[in-house]
């Protein structure tokens, strides 16, 4: 029987996970400007209950792990390739995440009443947060991702086995 873990990448494969994760950011990104929108519709029906539930159990519980793996493993180690112009981009990139950190602070709250069947209006940050979340995605992508070949092979296991433990697994 077919399985659609089946076809994700593995911790094998760090990157093509950490691309994974941002196919899953554009997707609940996405849900949320959708959300708002079916709320003024319908309230907070059930539809609407769950893909708050859905949004929030993304953001809360694999957001910060693929920050983290970013933060603590990735980025460190395209640093030490001593690429100015690279680091110049990671650093950014580094501040985005507090900014998007920020963002999801606004939200949150909206998500976690809508997914209780509380409809209020959504935040102002809403907007932003579902926009700017892709969009940083999609420059790690064309920054920085790319200088991911010029890292040594073990190195890249490492970052995939720390990556496994921190999400309890191997």
């Amino acid at each position: 029987m077919f399985s659609p873990a089946a076809s994700l990448p593995g911790f094998d494969s760090p990157i093509e996970l950490l691309l994974a994760c941002h196919d899953k950011v554009r997707r609940f990104a996405g849900l949320c400007h959708r959300l708002e929108q079916h709320a003024v519709l319908h309230g907070a029906d059930e539809e609407a209950r769950a893909a708050a539930a859905s949004v929030l159990r993304y953001f809360q519980l694999a957001a910060p792990l693929h920050h983290a793996d970013e933060e603590e493993d990735l980025f460190p180690a395209l640093r030490e390739l001593g690429d100015a112009s690279l680091t110049a981009s990671i650093d950014e990139l580094d501040a985005e995440h507090e900014y998007l950190g920020e963002l999801w602070c606004c939200v949150q709250p909206w998500l976690e009443a809508m997914s209780l069947g509380t409809r209020h209006p959504a935040p102002p940050e809403l907007k932003a947060f579902s926009t700017l979340y892709p969009e940083h995605a999609l420059r790690e992508e064309r920054e920085v991702y790319p200088a991911a070949v010029r890292l040594p092979h073990d190195r890249l296991a490492g970052i995939g086995q720390r990556m496994a433990q921190r999400r309890g697994a191997r």
